[in-house]
């Protein structure tokens, strides 16, 4: 990659002075210098004293006069010996980020950020590699250089910044980081606002970006790296509320309506659609159907099976909903085959097939150990039972035991449930064994018990609340 000459008015800093008045410095790439310089003693000399005055600098909290002397040492190594250290450019942003913060003129302040920009365009051009592993780094470099340009003047500067994230994104993919997507998606929607595109391009770039952030979330989740998990969830908000005026159902259907119409047969246009308008529950559309059962005739595979099976779930139609869930349950993608075993135990439930539906439930929930639903699944189909599971006033309540077991189970796993877990747990006390029918049945409180039937299970003695 060639770096471009670039010309601009930089600031010099001499002591205390700041000059900007019209000296301007000429930034080409020198590939044929030794790493320290035609004068490599100069060059240590003025690294050394460079990063001394910064390392003050810091210690002394980014306050004091240091940073006069370390950005005029600074200068000369970049112009002498540009390849003398990356942290030349590490600095170098730290130290002229500082600078904007602090200029008072707007001319000063527009030739600091163009050097921004060049320093970052330096970096790429001498250390395009990371200096442990080895590999491309120039992916992470434009992220970081199109975050500061946006934040910078976010009126002034998306356009540009939509080009440099997008490069970003497009080199390190899942692993662009989440400022990226955020201000990419901010760019993007911020050029919609100002008729510089329409709403299709936003709804491309937020059904690439949900699926990196998506990625993210269950690769930190799968690794039980809860902070990072969380970031990535808190990221995921940000970028749903900033899409949130663009999610219009009708609006969407409208928008690739017109695309399907146009190239019915394009499987990678029937997968957008298809993952666009689930993700953003606009599954109701007659666009929705017919895309699904395309993509399909196209390209038989568990994930459009999965979308099919939940249409006829949907409607009703359990029976044939059946082997479409059974093979989407068999998708790669963990998250989703999850979602599709959860989907089955609903229209097993649906039919009355208790146990059946209890045994996808518990594989549901072998594959997310961390989610909740597969407990309450299970909690419901006891409580649906009771009456049938029992011979008599007592045997006819024990399930529900049972079952405010698994809805305990549920929320205790999945805090977001306790609430729709109380209230079940709520109402289903109400029918537990009267405390006359418990001593009639010589059972006491907290005595182990197990409900027979298909249910099977050692659950402990309760009265009615």
């Amino acid at each position: 990659m060639k770096l471009k000459s670039v010309i601009l008015t930089l600031a010099l800093f001499t002591g205390l002075s700041i000059l900007v008045s019209g000296q301007a410095i000429s930034f080409e790439p020198k590939d044929d210098l030794p790493k320290y310089g035609n004068d490599s003693i100069e060059c240590v000399k003025n690294l050394s004293l460079y990063r001394g005055s910064y390392k003050q600098w810091k210690q002394a909290g980014k306050k004091g006069l240091a940073i006069n002397d370390a950005i005029k040492y600074w200068r000369k190594v970049l112009n002498d010996c540009p390849t003398a250290t990356e942290n030349l450019y590490v600095d170098g942003v730290n130290m002229i980020e500082y600078r904007i913060k602090k200029a008072k003129k707007a001319s000063i302040k527009e030739g600091l950020i163009d050097t921004l920009m060049m320093l970052y365009d330096m970096r790429i051009h001498y250390f395009p590699l990371h200096y442990k592993t080895g590999d491309s780094q120039v992916g992470q470099i434009l992220g970081r250089k199109g975050v500061d340009y946006y934040q910078l003047d976010p009126s002034k500067n998306y356009l540009k910044a939509y080009e440099i994230l997008g490069e970003s994104i497009k080199l390190d993919k899942e692993d662009a980081g989440g400022p990226v997507y955020i201000y990419y998606f901010r760019s993007v929607t911020k050029m919609a606002q100002k008729g510089d595109t329409d709403t299709t391009e936003v709804v491309d770039a937020y059904d690439m970006i949900s699926d990196y952030v998506d990625a993210n979330i269950l690769k930190y989740q799968k690794a039980g790296i809860s902070e990072d998990e969380e970031d990535y969830l808190n990221i995921k908000g940000n970028i749903e509320n900033t899409f949130q005026p663009f999610a219009n159902c009708n609006d969407l259907v409208r928008i690739y309506k017109k695309k399907y119409n146009a190239d019915s047969k394009n499987v990678d246009l029937l997968k957008k659609i298809t993952n666009l308008l689930d993700k953003k529950d606009c599954i109701d559309s007659q666009l929705y159907f017919d895309a699904t059962v395309g993509l399909y005739k196209l390209e038989p595979s568990p994930e459009s099976a999965y979308l099919i099976g939940k249409i006829l779930l949907k409607d009703g139609k359990y029976n044939e909903a059946i082997p479409y869930l059974e093979e989407a349950s068999k998708m790669e993608n963990e998250s989703k085959a999850y979602k599709a075993l959860i989907f089955l135990a609903e229209d097993f439930r649906a039919l009355k097939l208790y146990e059946k539906s209890r045994t996808i439930a518990l594989k549901a929930a072998k594959l997310n150990p961390n989610a909740g639903k597969p407990y309450s699944i299970i909690g419901d189909l006891y409580a649906l039972s009771a009456k049938d599971c029992g011979n008599d006033d007592l045997t006819r309540k024990v399930a529900y035991w049972a079952a405010v077991d698994k809805y305990k189970q549920a929320k205790a796993i999945e805090s977001d449930l306790a609430e729709s877990m109380n209230k079940s747990i709520n109402s289903y006390q109400k029918y537990f064994p009267a405390t006359e029918l418990l001593f009639f049945h010589n059972l006491n409180e907290g005595d182990s018990y197990t409900v027979e039937c298909w249910i099977n299970e050692v659950t402990t003695v309760r009265a009615a609340k």
